[in-house]
């Protein structure tokens, strides 16, 4: 099971806030581990945890964005573009003997993307749905982003970012995805 615990809120914006540093930590862990397996462990976590938070981003916080900030179709966009990067450097990351320096280097990489991406996302995004939605709207986009990230896929998709394509494709991916780390899990 995919763990995206942060602290209880109320407020989708701090509950994203705290899974992105959640996020670097667990960048921590793999690029620190005392070893193979624990590297292994730490990043299949990590892989899980980013595949989830940007699918619910996907399809519960970019639409809201869209909608409700001025010029969100331009900000959500770049967002989308970005999490579509990330996503092939995850599916690269994947493949790679996971004790090479390759690996680490890669990794090393795409934890700057994503921690530039995360700070974009709360500077241009995220500041401006928590100032302008009322706190209302704010907790029941928390319920909506535990849900999503409920049923998301584990390993990144590229191509699939928008929330229409969530929702078509999701639901088998998930399915195989999970499926697919139980029975890798079961093995080692």
């Amino acid at each position: 099971m995919v763990e995206t615990f942060v602290q209880s809120t109320d407020d989708v914006v701090e509950f994203l806030r705290g899974q992105h540093n959640l996020i670097k930590d667990m960048f921590d862990d793999v690029l620190h581990a005392s070893g193979s397996k624990a590297r292994e462990e730490a990043f299949v976590s990590l892989r899980q945890l980013l595949a989830v938070h940007e699918t619910a981003e996907e399809m519960v916080v970019h639409p809201r964005a869209r909608r409700d900030i001025e010029g969100g179709d331009t900000i959500v966009d770049t967002r989308l573009r970005e999490e579509h990067e990330a996503k092939e450097l995850l599916s690269a990351l994947e493949k790679m003997d996971i004790d090479s320096q390759e690996f680490l280097d890669a990794l090393t990489v795409f934890r700057s993307a994503v921690v530039d991406h995360a700070e974009r996302e709360e500077t241009e995004e995220f500041n401006r749905l928590q100032r302008d939605l009322d706190p209302a709207d704010l907790k029941r986009m928390v319920a909506a982003v535990q849900a999503a990230q409920a049923i998301a896929p584990t390993r990144p998709h590229p191509g699939v970012e928008s929330a229409a394509l969530n929702f078509a494709v999701g639901p088998f991916a998930s399915m195989l995805d999970r499926a697919r780390d139980a029975i890798f899990a079961a093995l080692r």
